[in-house]
């Protein structure tokens, strides 16, 4: 429908009019275009005022190829196609406007090729017509699904299968082209933050709670090209990320975009200046270490643990201080999660020095202890592999008076009765370890240990015995009244 239009236009003149017609004309064709799926608002309302000024408007022919106006008219070609893609289509219906929207794809390849070729110098009505187009094209209100409340778990058929946007077609060339233009060094920084402005940054990182994962993926490389180029807009970036991670922990488990965005901040860590910051210190501690706690850690555990190695590395000092944190929101049920907990506080001690390990030592090994007794035989085998890192061997020699103690009794245990052969080897491994580290205080904790016992089998004796006595006076107490019913014999055993 677009080229019978355009043919009857001039090929070359000044005519904003016709531009403006065209637009007119194309609109009734994308009445129908209430998205559902992907939540677009309705294209009438987003087309139907000039989405540019009038001194904005090229006036040139936007079907042209590139290849047949001169250079000096190549910028005002670049404007109009820009504005014939403000159009926005129904892709619910694969049927309907077919046509329309195969030539807005040519187009859009049109202008990837355009600006991927030799990067054009951006003027500021270029500027607006490519914020313009792509805000146009791309921000959206998701479904109501998207935003969901429920907690994690309570809609699992749902979290499994990625949801793929039918527009994507036209989504992924507007996303690439807005790529190559953040990325362009034509663009001036000074005059496009007036453009990709905190609006523009709050609607982009809203759109990472989207189903695509390929959109996701898109967003990620935009939004670091963004916080690379805008230095203005830096802090309010982090600001925002920090407010998503808060809202995520606090408020919902769907964990659209965590992971994606633990990546722009991990690579964001590494250009932190010393000494660190206070702000970044309270995006650790409040930010970062509490995306430990909801139940879809294994989602974006590998970035979140990058994240805090990152911090680790800048500033050692930050080792204790994570693995506290860590013990805070340390599971107790979730098995899956404490073998991934036990991992990170493996790497974590691969790099942590002396000074800090003594710091938290006590409280760490305490936590170790209960993960070499547990029943899960992971928990329990992961637990006892950090005995075959030589650095955590060295930290634990060096302290052994303090951690030793402290563990004994959970390697004792799991020698007399772990039911699994792995983790009894790997006891029997660790205690030989030990021994062969310091055999005196091997034998002084394992003389405690016994005493232990002792107390413990006597302290069992008692109390049977105490039982027995009351079962016995019981027995020849008559029964009248209200009295209590006799403890039989053969009752009481299950008492113990």
């Amino acid at each position: 429908m677009w080229k019978h239009i355009l043919k009857r236009l001039p090929r070359k003149s000044v005519k904003s009019e016709s531009t403006n017609s065209l637009r007119n004309r194309t609109a009734p064709s994308s009445q129908k275009i209430g998205n559902t799926g992907t939540g677009r608002l309705h294209p009438a309302k987003r087309t139907s005022s000039a989405v540019f000024p009038a001194g904005v408007m090229s006036g040139i022919d936007p079907l042209l190829p590139f290849k047949d106006v001169p250079n000096s008219e190549k910028m005002n070609l670049f404007i109009s196609k820009l504005s014939l893609c403000c159009v926005v289509f129904d892709f619910t219906d694969p049927s309907e406007s077919s046509s329309d929207k195969d030539l807005k794809r040519v187009t859009l390849i049109e202008l990837l090729d355009y600006v991927s070729s030799g990067p054009p110098m951006y003027t500021e009505p270029a500027i607006l017509a490519v914020c313009k187009m792509c805000s146009l094209n791309l921000f959206r209100v998701f479904p109501p699904h998207y935003r969901s409340n429920m907690r994690h778990g309570e809609n699992d058929d749902d979290d499994h299968e990625p949801i793929f946007d039918p527009a994507w077609t036209h989504l992924q060339l507007v996303y690439e082209i807005l790529l190559k233009f953040v990325s362009s060094s034509t663009v001036e920084a000074k005059v496009a933050k007036k453009y990709i402005n905190h609006s523009f940054i709050l609607r982009l990182l809203d759109l990472f709670e989207s189903e695509d994962p390929r959109e996701r993926e898109c967003l990620k490389g935009i939004m670091h090209k963004i916080y690379g180029k805008f230095m203005v807009h830096r802090p309010f970036i982090r600001k925002n990320i920090s407010n998503i991670f808060s809202r995520f922990v606090n408020e919902t488990d769907r964990c659209n975009g965590i992971a994606e965005l633990l990546e722009i901040f991990g690579s964001v860590i590494t250009g932190f200046a010393l000494p660190i910051k206070e702000e970044h210190k309270i995006f650790l501690w409040r930010a970062v270490i509490p995306l430990h706690k909801p139940k879809a850690l294994g989602a974006y555990f590998q970035q979140l643990s990058y994240c805090v190695m990152q911090f680790i590395e800048k500033d050692p000092q930050f080792a204790s201080t994570v693995i506290r944190g860590l013990l805070k929101y340390w599971p107790v049920t979730n098995s899956q999660k404490e073998v991934m907990f036990l991992s990170e506080i493996e790497e974590i001690l691969e790099i942590i020095d002396m000074d800090e390990f003594q710091k938290v030592m006590a409280l760490l090994f305490r936590r170790i202890r209960c993960c070499i007794s547990s029943s899960h035989f992971q928990v329990a085998e992961r637990a006892l592999f950090l005995w075959n890192n030589d650095h955590i061997v060295n930290l634990i020699a060096h302290n052994r008076h303090v951690i030793l103690p402290l563990i004994f009794p959970a390697l004792e245990n799991n020698v007399h009765s772990h039911w699994n052969h792995s983790v009894l080897n790997l006891t029997l491994n660790v205690r030989k370890l030990f021994l062969e580290m310091d055999d005196e205080l091997f034998w002084i904790c394992h003389s405690r240990f016994m005493e232990e016992q002792f107390k413990l089998t006597s302290e069992t004796e008692k109390r049977k015995e105490a039982w027995k006595h009351l079962e016995s006076v019981a027995s020849q107490q008559p029964i009248t009244g209200n009295t209590a019913v006799l403890v039989k014999p053969w009752q009481s055993k299950f008492i113990f």
